[in-house]
Order: structure tokens, then C-alpha cells, then sequence
């Protein structure tokens, strides 16, 4: 699932969205408040479902895009805190790109685990790594809009092998 509340970054969350669909992941957008939820710059999507309509025990993993205000906004939904604790316990995929590392370590997902956030944010996470995109175990990190399509391609070989990451990443000419 990839979660969008408002202000989220257009860039990082429509990149992650295709190239997670490109490779045949199921991929539900879900809208924090509504289906119709407006990014940082203006751009509107219509999501597939509303948070409080989803069953979070059916999906393998969560993308969190960042964007100012979309990643506080993200931070201050008490079911995305619940479903990223959840998530974590069960070792369930947790990813979050730019800003969005910072609702992970609000969560608790961070406190044993090496990330990368938005450069200049690094005091908002735990153990914080210059990388453009970082793994630890469950946890996939990357820092902002000009990593989108790295960090979805690490998603991808993390959910269905590197042969297919590989694949997109050729057709995508990354």
C-alpha cells in the first residue's frame, strides 16, 4: 500500500506507484482523509481506497512518499502509526522516501535500524547514512525526489528479485 495524505511529493509517490505496477506488484493507493488527495505542487490524485475502508493484514508492505506538508500529515494518522508498528513486528516491508523516514522513527521502526532521510533532516532519525537509498532488514529508506526511481527499484528486487529490478531498470534507461 502507499498511503498519500495531503502535500505529498508527486514525484516520489507516481514513480514508486508505476514502477511497483511495471512490475507486477499490486500496488492500492490509499487517501489518508479521502480518495481525492492533492500533492506539495498542486497535482491531484484519485486514490483507490480511503484509509479507514482497508484491512492492513492484506497487504505485504507500506511505501511512505515524503512531501511537505504530506509526510507530517502522514505523521499525525494514528493508523499509519499503528499499521508501521504492526508492519515492523511482523517484518512486513516498510519504505520511506525524503521526509517520511521521520514517521517511521516516530514509530518506533527506526530504533535498531540504519536509514536515510531528506538531506538536512538527519537529526529526525536514529542512525542516520548519507546514501541515497539504505536497507536494514524490513526497512528501505532513500532521500528524496532524484532517488524515486532507485529507491522503487530496490522495492522491487526486495519484493520480487533482483532479475526483475534489473529488467525494469534497463527499460527504464535508470
Amino acid at each position: 500500500m502507499v498511503p498519500l495524505a495531503e502535500g505529498f511529493e508527486e514525484i516520489e509517490a507516481l514513480t514508486i506507484i508505476d514502477v511497483l505496477r511495471r512490475a507486477g506488484i499490486k500496488v492500492d493507493t490509499v487517501g489518508v482523509v479521502s480518495t481525492v488527495i492533492t500533492g506539495a505542487h498542486r497535482v491531484r490524485v484519485m486514490t483507490d481506497k480511503k484509509l479507514l475502508e482497508i484491512d492492513p493484514d492484506e497487504y505485504d508492505g507500506i511505501v511512505l512518499p515524503g512531501g511537505n506538508p504530506g509526510y507530517i500529515n502522514l505523521g499525525r494518522t494514528n493508523k499509519i502509526l499503528e499499521i508501521l508498528k504492526n508492519f515492523n513486528s511482523s517484518g512486513k516491508l516498510i519504505a520511506a522516501i525524503c521526509a517520511s523516514p521521520s514517521v517511521l522513527s516516530k514509530a518506533g521502526v527506526l530504533e535498531d535500524k540504519k536509514a536515510t532521510i531528506y538531506p538536512g533532516m538527519e537529526k529526525e532519525i536514529p542512525y542516520p547514512r548519507g546514501e541515497r537509498v539504505v536497507v536494514d532488514g524490513n526497512v528501505i529508506t532513500s532521500q528524496g525526489p532524484g532517488t524515486a526511481i532507485e529507491f522503487a527499484l530496490t522495492i522491487v528486487e526486495n519484493l520480487v528479485g533482483k532479475e526483475k529490478a534489473i529488467q525494469l531498470k534497463k527499460a527504464l534507461i535508470a
